[in-house]
């Protein structure tokens, strides 16, 4: 017999809604020719100047990541890399004017499927959905916990003993 679940099952309601949105969202930004990753990094590199890591931190994108993104940006030309005015070891990711004229258009994208999803709701819904998830993102759960260890990982290997 299946458990009796007592309250709403909060994951699957983050999950679901958070992939519908992302889907949503893919698929506005590639109306001209953007994806979220590329939209997050034109709008965080022209707020100051920042490097490749500090963007992908930003970003949550791996390295691996951020390099095929900043290249696709490059390839584009609405980015490029350069050398940063403050540390010349250091090379930033600076917005060309197409790319800020890219970026002023994402932005609108993004807040516009923001708006569409939060139309669903009344005024006062909206402002407490959006308070209590901002409470959970930056107390709570603002950062994950650590993965469990794999299974076996505490053990220590056998050691083989030879025999002469």
């Amino acid at each position: 017999m299946a458990p009796t679940r007592t309250v709403p099952d909060l994951s699957f309601l983050l999950d679901h809604t958070s992939h519908v949105l992302r889907t949503r969202m893919a698929a506005a930004l590639a109306e001209i020719g953007l994806t979220a990753r590329m939209h997050c990094v034109l709008v965080h590199a022209l707020e100051e100047e920042r490097t490749q890591i500090q963007l992908a931190e930003l970003g949550d994108m791996d390295k691996t990541t951020m390099v095929v993104t900043v290249d696709a940006l490059e390839n584009a030309g609405l980015a490029e890399r350069r050398p940063s005015a403050k540390d010349r070891r250091a090379r930033i990711i600076a917005v060309t004017d197409r790319g800020a004229e890219v970026a002023r258009r994402s932005q609108e994208i993004v807040d516009g499927v923001h708006s569409e999803a939060l139309a669903a709701l009344s005024e006062t819904e909206r402002a407490t959905m959006l308070s209590a998830l901002e409470a959970l993102a930056t107390g709570h759960l603002a950062a994950p916990s650590d993965p469990p260890a794999p299974c076996g990982a505490a053990r220590r290997a056998r050691e083989r003993t030879r025999t002469p």
